[in-house]
C-alpha cells in the first residue's frame, strides 16, 4: 500500500494573498487540482491523502469532486506548522492495521508539475531494489548558483557547490519510520522544515535520487508565471 500525503494547509502570505495559494489557477485549473491529478494518474499510488485547514475543507471537497480525484478517500486536519500537518496524516495511517508498513510519499501541494517517472522512481527507490538500503528517500537537484553563508550582512563562508543539493518533494518512507521520528521530534520540541531532516536527525539513512528542475514549488507569483510557462511547454509536447 502506497499513500501520498499532500500537505495543503499553507497560507498565501508569501504569495501576496489572503487566500491559500493552492486554490489559484494554473492555466485555468487550481494548483491543488493539478497536483492531485498527477498523483491520481500514477499507478504506483493507491490513496491520496490531502492535509487541509478547517477553513479550506469545503473548497477542497468541492475541488476533489469537480476533478474526479477518486483516490482521495478522506482528508486529514492541518496543523500550525508543516510538520504538524504531516504528523496529523501519519497518525491516521499509523493507527490502522499494518499502517506502519505502508509506504508514504509526502508531496507538496504547491508542486503541481511532478512527473509520473519521478513519482515512480521515488517509490521504487525506497525498496532498495538498487542494492542501496535506506530509511527514507528524497529527490533533489544540483545547486547551480554559488552559495554563501552570511551573518549580519557579511559573507563568512563560501560553500562548495559540488556538494550541495536543493531538496524537493516527494520524500518517501515507511510510515512507521517517519511517524516515530516525528513523535520523537514532538517530545523534544524540535522543528524541521522537511521530512527527511527529522529521520536524519535521529540517525536514519537518507537516499538521494535525481529530481527535476521543472518540479518547482510555487511560493511567489513569479513562481506561478514560471510554472505556467513550463506547463504550456509540456502540453505542447504531448
Amino acid at each position: 500500500m502506497t499513500i501520498a500525503i499532500v500537505p495543503s494547509a499553507g497560507s498565501g502570505r508569501r504569495f501576496g494573498s489572503e487566500r491559500n495559494k493552492v486554490f489559484y489557477p494554473l492555466l485555468g485549473v487550481p494548483i491543488l487540482a493539478r497536483t492531485l491529478q498527477r498523483l491520481q494518474a500514477c499507478p504506483h499510488i493507491d490513496e491520496v491523502l490531502p492535509v487541509v485547514q478547517d477553513c479550506d475543507t469545503e473548497d477542497t471537497r468541492k475541488l476533489i469532486e469537480r476533478f474526479a480525484i477518486t483516490k482521495v478517500k478522506r482528508l486529514a486536519p492541518g496543523g500550525a506548522r508543516r510538520q504538524d500537518s504531516v504528523y496529523s496524516a501519519l497518525g491516521l495511517i499509523g493507527g490502522e492495521p499494518a499502517g506502519d508498513a505502508a509506504v508514504v510519499l509526502i508531496h507538496d501541494a504547491a508542486r503541481p508539475l511532478i512527473s509520473d517517472a519521478l513519482l515512480r522512481d521515488c517509490i521504487v527507490g525506497l525498496s532498495g531494489a538498487d542494492g542501496l538500503a535506506c530509511d527514507g528517500l528524497v529527490c533533489a537537484v544540483a545547486v547551480k548558483d554559488t552559495v554563501k553563508e552570511v551573518v549580519d550582512g557579511y559573507v563568512v563562508k563560501t560553500l562548495r557547490r559540488d556538494s550541495l543539493m536543493a531538496v524537493q518533494t516527494p520524500q518517501v518512507f515507511l510510515c512507521g519510520t517517519i511517524l516515530e521520528a516525528y513523535r520523537r521530534a514532538a517530545a523534544d520540541g524540535l522543528t524541521f522544515t522537511d521530512d527527511t531532516s527529522a529521520v536524519e536527525h535521529y540517525g536514519g539513512r537518507i537516499k538521494i535520487i535525481a529530481g527535476e528542475y521543472t518540479n518547482i514549488k510555487i511560493t511567489t507569483r513569479d513562481d506561478l508565471a514560471y510554472a505556467q510557462w513550463i506547463l504550456s511547454q509540456q502540453m505542447k509536447s504531448e
